[in-house]
């Protein structure tokens, strides 16, 4: 533990008034660092945060140290060293800023949330009743404020399983089946910090796109295959 410097706790207390005493001093080390704010005038680090868990709620707490930093040239020059990092590092494109052509991971691992107007805007690009959408390539749920009605089906029960609007043989060859009429979720997606895309794949190959998703037909055919 370091040295508590009592000349200068003796100054403090003549120059503001206020009783300083070592016994008042929190000197447990500053670990375990959950936060850190900078402003123009302040570093705010919160630190050595703990939860206790009960069976209804949760009471978290942590420490925090607030220090003015601008009047001490050491912080200011290592401030400022940290913004010059982030100067260096504002224009660095990330490796997967676009999505490889036919990758489509995202289009098994994740079950992309519809509203009333997505269904709807799939319902007129399929020429299907909003109704028959629902039943038949919607998971019915809604969220607490009505916004959202569901999620997309898969083709199977396991939540790895492909959209039931993924088109295409295999990564690489995959394409979305309804991409100009695709929900919402999928049109927000970013494959910026994409922990799934498909590496292997190149990034200027060539893309062919088949034929769009067809809906099903009373013959029991979907897409040119047998149910």
């Amino acid at each position: 533990m370091e040295t508590i410097d009592l000349i200068k706790l003796r100054n403090y207390t003549r120059e503001t008034g206020q009783p300083t005493h070592p016994e008042l001093l929190d000197v447990r080390p500053l670990e375990h660092v959950n936060r850190i704010e900078i402003d123009e005038e302040h570093i705010t680090i919160e630190f050595d945060e703990k939860t206790a868990r009960f069976y209804n709620a949760n009471e978290i707490t942590r420490r925090e140290w607030v220090y003015k930093y601008n009047d001490d040239p050491a912080f200011v020059k290592a401030i400022g060293q940290v913004i010059e990092l982030a100067r260096k590092h504002l224009k660095e494109m990330p490796d997967n800023v676009a999505c490889p052509p036919g990758c489509a991971e995202c289009c098994s691992g994740y079950e992309p949330f519809v509203s009333r107007a997505d269904v709807q805007r799939i319902a007129d690009h399929l020429k299907m009743s909003y109704e028959d959408v629902m039943r038949q390539y919607v998971v019915e749920r809604r969220s607490a404020d009505g916004y959202h009605v569901g999620w997309l089906r898969k083709v199977g029960d396991d939540i790895a399983d492909q959209c039931v609007f993924l088109m295409g043989s295999r990564s690489g060859r995959y394409y979305c089946g309804i991409y100009p009429a695709r929900p919402h979720d999928c049109r927000d997606f970013t494959p910026i910090g994409c922990e799934d895309v498909d590496t292997s794949l190149p990034r200027n190959a060539a893309h062919k796109i088949g034929p769009p998703f067809q809906p099903k037909r009373r013959s029991g055919r979907r897409n040119g295959k047998r149910l």
